[in-house]
């Protein structure tokens, strides 16, 4: 059942206009990104070479681009999770599909997985960007590998978040506002001062990224991303269960 609910969430984005709308200008501001930051680099390579630890076309290029990828997410994912829970509610197809021989959790993680598959083929573009740089030097693959899972992960937690306040309102359009809002909260939380800030930037997605973004894969950032998915899936869990 996972896999049907997981199928149709996929074949509806593929085949929604805003999806492929919003996939295009997400290419097109990284590709802007992408070609700044590698007229920067071949502007001051020459100078580069008497540094005794100069930076690879890596970590100037693809780690920065990576970081806008993650931004935008932060922006563009609760415009594809605000209709997941939302719509259906206000088409009253849920009541019909929780009356099906299926469970709320299944629906849940069915959701969430076809929204992963779309999300994670974006950033397999955004690799694929990156890795046109072997053509004129190396890369390092560890920081790429970094910056794939953290993204990955990042992703994930934006999605779960979305979904749950999805599942709060019939409205798509508050859905997706309320999402935004959320998530805008918790990234603008990693700029907190040192005495106050310090407690509540562990809560930041962002702070948590930034190891990644970093080359340093950490087992706490993973855990704290695995445990933000699960929350947020559990409540959504528990929320689609109350509207029985």
């Amino acid at each position: 059942m996972i896999r049907i609910v997981a199928a149709k969430e996929i074949r509806m984005l593929f085949a929604s206009p805003l999806a492929w709308i919003v996939l295009a200008i997400f290419q097109a501001i990284l590709a802007w990104i992408f070609l700044a930051r590698l007229d920067a680099f071949l502007g001051v390579q020459a100078r580069l070479q008497y540094l005794l630890n100069p930076p690879g076309v890596t970590q100037w290029i693809s780690a920065p681009l990576f970081s806008a990828a993650m931004m935008i997410f932060l922006m563009i994912i609760p415009l594809f999770t605000m209709r997941l829970v939302a719509e259906e509610v206000r088409n009253q197809t849920l009541t019909l599909l929780i009356s099906a021989p299926i469970s709320p959790v299944q629906i849940v993680i069915g959701k969430f997985l076809g929204l992963m598959v779309f999300l994670l083929a974006a950033i397999m573009l955004v690799l694929l960007m990156s890795l046109t740089l072997l053509a004129g030097g190396r890369l390092d693959f560890g920081l790429l590998f970094s910056n794939v899972l953290g993204l990955s992960l990042a992703a994930g937690g934006f999605s779960a978040l979305g979904l749950y306040i999805s599942c709060l309102t019939k409205h798509p359009f508050l859905a997706g506002i309320g999402g935004i809002g959320a998530l805008l909260g918790l990234w603008a939380v990693s700029f907190g001062t040192e005495k106050i800030g310090n407690a509540f930037q562990v809560l930041s997605p962002a702070r948590h990224f930034e190891n990644f973004n970093q080359g340093l894969v950490d087992t706490g950032d993973i855990a704290y991303f695995i445990l933000f998915i699960a929350l947020f899936l559990m409540l959504s869990v528990w929320r689609i269960g109350n509207l029985k």
